[in-house]
């Protein structure tokens, strides 16, 4: 869900749809204060080590382990940039 808020975020911007951007952004910048706020680990990484014995980067998420490993540095990076850009287009400088 959040990929696509990351991803939906310059494109309602694009589109002109500023209250739907601004919904998307909202969603992934509450999801990282509640990440923030968990010591930078998502709080359903503990409940899904419970059921596992396997601790690889992507054992509880659903992503090739190589971007699971980076997922905080690329997710972050494209919505600091989709952010820019909405925000552009919003005050009308793009």
């Amino acid at each position: 869900m959040f990929v696509g808020c990351i991803i939906g975020m310059p494109l309602f911007a694009y589109k002109g749809r500023y209250g739907l951007a601004a919904l998307a952004g909202g969603a992934v910048f509450a999801e990282s204060l509640v990440i923030l706020f968990n010591r930078w680990r998502c709080p359903l990484t503990d409940m899904a080590a419970r059921y596992t014995a396997d601790r690889r980067a992507n054992f509880d998420i659903y992503l090739p382990e190589g971007l699971a490993r980076y997922n905080k540095e690329i997710f972050g990076s494209l919505y600091a940039a989709g952010l820019v850009y909405s925000l552009s287009r919003w005050g009308g400088l793009l």
